[in-house]
């Protein structure tokens, strides 16, 4: 059937419900209109370009479920692509609603069209990442075009939701230059436009054609991902000028793509004290106007090295908590090295927990059904039904049955053994003996 809107946006505003919007509502318990009154909104995003014919849809807002975000893709050290495949199909499974491709090395259109013919899950991209490798020219080289067809390229691929660097202008140069961070720049594509701009004394070709990108993703219903290029990267720079500068430019932003029904998310602080993560959000929603809030981290220390999927699940529960929509995962080796298999692991489950907390805050519909189904299995001593509700049923099953008490198995661990509090409780309110020696 032939589509008589251009994006979800324009959809929702023209009072159509989408399939996509009948199927995000199933999953998050909401009816239908109230899925298309968000997403007209642009409180609610769908990240659904058309030509992703396989994506199973998730809806990204603060009234929703907490999604989860995965970064993968290969570097010049680390240029196996099945590998990073395999990590793909493994995050699925775990249940990340979102992946992102930052591949920086080789050639990288193959690999992002597999995902967008295969992968059921959003997939985003930061195409400023691939301008250098697709062209393969130096940076100074390129031009503003250059990186324009980029983001037409990656749209035509079937990618979902893109991330650009818009908000960096020729002012954040000088405020950098001006020496009042600690870190200046850590975000990669951020990095890299103000590299650019320096070198070639033009402004930010994303910031600058600004209109021409938005045609881009309105033609094929990408959302964009404003990127914040000026993000902190320790606590000493949390809550800046720059990155106050930098936000207050993406409301403005905001405004200028849901003019042509563009559906937007707000990318968020890296690295956060906890005691500044609430006013933070609450900031992001007044100056972007309630479009949805997608975090990296945050992280709340910079000590914590190989632990670091820690220390943003810890900043991600309290941001989710307090606005936040869409957590971006951070796995062990954070800071440190590409991400193997297990660290990917690492990195979703700690994420989905500060998620699942969140929502359970937050009282989403339905969040802490499981919570209570586990309750009844614990009082119970019914160890398979622990491990169904159990967000990791693999990992807790292992660590059970590598360690089983010498007793009785079923109604135990090697914690307690027969001192168990739940076993006494069980057999004294049944008027039973406890037998414990």
């Amino acid at each position: 059937m032939e589509r008589n809107y251009a994006t979800q946006m324009d959809a929702a505003r023209k009072g159509i419900i989408t399939s996509e919007m009948k199927a995000v509502a199933e999953k998050e318990r909401r009816t239908p209109e109230e899925i298309r009154g968000w997403v007209a909104e642009g409180k609610a995003v769908i990240p659904a370009n058309r030509l992703h014919t396989c994506i199973d849809p998730n809806g990204v807002g603060s009234m929703l479920k907490t999604k989860i975000n995965v970064n993968l893709g290969v570097s010049r050290d680390c240029k196996d692509y099945d590998v990073e495949m395999k990590k793909v199909m493994d995050a699925v499974n775990c249940g990340a609603e979102a992946i992102m491709d930052l591949s920086s090395h080789g050639n990288t259109q193959p690999f992002r069209q597999k995902l967008t013919h295969e992968c059921p899950a959003m997939i985003g991209t930061v195409p400023v990442y691939d301008a250098v490798i697709h062209y393969q020219r130096d940076l100074n080289t390129l031009t503003a075009k250059d990186f324009i067809d980029v983001v037409r390229l990656h749209a035509q691929d079937g990618v979902d939701f893109v991330t650009l660097h818009c908000g960096i202008t020729k002012k954040t140069v000088e405020q950098i230059k001006s020496g009042s961070r600690k870190m200046n720049i850590v975000s990669r594509g951020g990095s890299l436009i103000f590299a650019w701009m320096s070198m070639t004394g033009e402004e930010n070709p994303f910031y600058e054609y600004f209109d021409e990108i938005l045609d881009i993703c309105r033609e094929y219903d990408v959302t964009i991902s404003l990127g914040d290029a000026c993000r902190p990267g320790c606590l000493a720079d949390a809550t800046d000028g720059v990155q106050i500068g930098e936000l207050l430019r993406l409301g403005e932003l905001t405004r200028r793509a849901w003019e042509k029904d563009v559906q937007v998310m707000i990318e968020g602080p890296g690295h956060v004290p906890m005691d500044q993560i609430a006013a933070n959000m609450k900031l992001e929603q007044s100056v972007c106007h309630g479009a949805p809030f997608y975090v990296l981290g945050p992280l709340v220390t910079d000590i914590a090295p190989g632990y670091d999927h820690i220390t943003a699940a810890i900043g991600g529960a309290i941001a989710a908590m307090n606005g936040a929509a869409f957590l971006c995962y951070v796995t062990p080796a954070e800071h440190l090295a590409l991400p193997n298999v297990d660290d990917v692991h690492e990195g979703i489950m700690a994420s989905k927990i500060a998620a699942h907390a969140a929502d359970i805050a937050k009282g989403i519909p339905g969040a802490r059904e499981q919570d209570d189904r586990m309750a009844d299995a614990r009082r119970k001593l019914d160890w398979e039904a622990q491990y169904k509700e159990a967000l990791d049923p693999a990992h807790a099953k292992a660590i059970r049955d590598s360690r089983l008490p010498e007793d009785d198995h079923s109604d135990t661990c090697s914690m307690c053994g027969k001192f168990c509090a739940v076993r006494s409780m069980n057999k004294a309110l049944a008027g039973e003996t406890i037998d414990i020696l």
